[in-house]
């Protein structure tokens, strides 16, 4: 966010709060005073990684924020966002929501810019151990120390392929940048007195801002003291993730000017109508279930109810359960309703079916606890193909659909019955064109072509492959500097 005379810092903190289900690996915010870039970070959720005296101390007018989920490089302390750079003309933080998948390509070019212009680091050790594209995007964007971060900037995004919704700063700028495709979601909006940018419109609405627009696919944005400008660095060719609308997106968000919620109710409607059955109470999958089960009990008139309790607490941790709990699986978040469920046919409504494992328990455990039938409705299409453009999806081999056919996997995860949406019907309900969605992990089809499988993948950069820095030493002082150890006011 751009916004002279406001609490940046802590506008940043309520706006990755907000943002907290897109990542909950780390944490991080970079502040500008004008002179100097602070950033804090650790790992985390955003609530554990600041506290009072640390946003206290992050003071400017510019500021960024990240919460991630990882997708290339490991979930450790150095691969946490934004990412800090110092450059010839001053220095840059950046944060990413998104996959690259010319990831190599990018980092030996950067390499190669690097060692021609003498910046292999501090004696010659490049100190910088972080392994993702970001650290590679924003490498990138220091390589050119004749040029503004700007016109940089105009350099690099076109070099970019796969999904990335950015936003980064200088000194006294904030940036934000769309992939052509924008396949992730990054939209603009206005305080009184400045601009922010953000994944999704839950941000916004959480610091008091107005929502102005999406950024257009293939644009960059830069908002300084002379306000905001904006140019196109490539053509839009719309490819926006379905799956967002599914599932990873929060209800109160809006989307291609639709309500996530209102999305997921109709995607219910839908499915009640193309798989109708004969049952007592839908019940959902809490949280990501709700929308779709009330949904359908509207369309097929049986009663909506709360059969499962899903304890709020339960998220990733760092505390290893024992063996006996981790056999319990399921039963750490969700609780059945004994007496809503005894003796009732049930109609469960969840998201999507990846693996399998979830709904497998998730079905014992409800006839535990006395459901007569169980019918399950799935408010997407077998999930048959991985996301390379940001989702951490199981592999081919190991995603449930991709061997089984529906009734294989019915009598895998024991329910009595069990249909998905169909993809005609899933793509209608958003009011969104079929060519403007990536439907990738649904049909196959990606809409950025993907390179070798070996070229590919999480750990892409682990071996050891460093990225060289201008001077790994203001790098480490910086990322020190705050104290501290995927999102802007942008988690973008």
């Amino acid at each position: 966010m751009w916004a002279p005379g406001e609490d940046v810092g802590k506008l940043a903190y309520y706006g990755i709060y907000a943002l907290q289900h897109r990542g909950q690996e780390s944490a991080g915010i970079a502040v500008s005073n004008g002179h100097q870039i602070v950033v804090y970070k650790d790992m985390g959720l955003v609530s554990q990684v600041f506290d009072e005296p640390t946003l206290a101390s992050l003071k400017g007018h510019v500021a960024i924020g990240h919460a991630r989920y990882s997708t290339t490089g490991a979930s450790v302390w150095q691969n946490a966002q934004p990412t800090f750079r110092s450059t010839a003309t001053g220095s840059i933080a950046l944060g990413h929501n998104g996959n690259l998948i010319n990831t190599q390509e990018l980092a030996d070019e950067a390499t190669e810019l690097a060692s021609h212009s003498g910046q292999l680091g501090f004696n010659g050790k490049p100190l910088d151990t972080s392994t993702t594209d970001t650290s590679v995007m924003t490498a990138l964007l220091g390589s050119y120390p004749d040029l503004s971060l700007e016109e940089a900037a105009m350099r690099v995004l076109p070099k970019l392929h796969g999904a990335f919704s950015l936003v980064f700063m200088d000194e006294g700028t904030l940036y934000a940048a769309r992939d052509p495709q924008g396949i992730r979601p990054l939209v603009l909006g206005r305080l009184e007195r400045g601009w922010i940018v953000a994944s999704e419109t839950a941000a916004l609405d959480i610091v008091g801002a107005s929502y102005i627009r999406e950024i257009d696919p293939g644009e960059l944005v830069a908002v300084d003291e002379h306000g905001l400008r904006s140019q196109h660095f490539a053509e839009a060719k719309p490819k926006g993730c379905l799956f967002e609308f599914v599932y990873l997106a929060r209800p109160d968000t809006r989307i291609s000017d639709k309500r996530i919620h209102s999305v997921r109710v109709e995607i219910g409607r839908r499915l009640a109508r193309e798989f109708p059955v004969d049952a007592d109470l839908v019940i959902p999958v809490p949280e990501s279930g709700t929308p779709s089960a009330i949904g359908f009990a509207e369309a097929s008139g049986i009663p909506y109810g709360q059969g499962l309790v899903k304890n709020s607490y339960v998220g990733r941790t760092f505390i290893q359960p024992s063996q006996t709990i981790r056999q319990l699986g399921i039963r750490l978040k969700l609780n059945p309703l004994r007496d809503v469920i005894d003796g009732k046919r049930l109609v469960v409504v969840d998201d999507s079916i990846v693996r399998g494992n979830t709904q497998r328990a998730l079905v014992r455990m409800l006839r535990e606890a006395g459901a007569r039938e169980i019918h399950v409705r799935i408010s997407s299409p077998p999930v048959k193909w991985p996301c390379f453009y940001g989702i951490d999806f199981a592999s081919r081999a190991e995603l449930i659909a991709t061997g089984l056919n529906s009734d294989e996997i019915c009598r895998s995860i024991g329910a009595d019955s069990l249909s998905y949406i169909s993809l005609e019907e899933l793509v209608a309900a958003t009011e969104v064109p079929a060519d403007n969605l990536c439907r990738a992990c649904f049909d196959g089809i990606y809409p950025v072509p993907l390179p070798e499988p070996e070229l590919l993948g999480k750990d892409l950069l682990e071996p050891g492959t460093t990225i060289p820095v201008l001077d790994p030493a203001d790098g480490l002082a910086a990322l020190s500097g705050g104290g501290g150890a995927s999102d802007a006011l942008s988690r973008p």
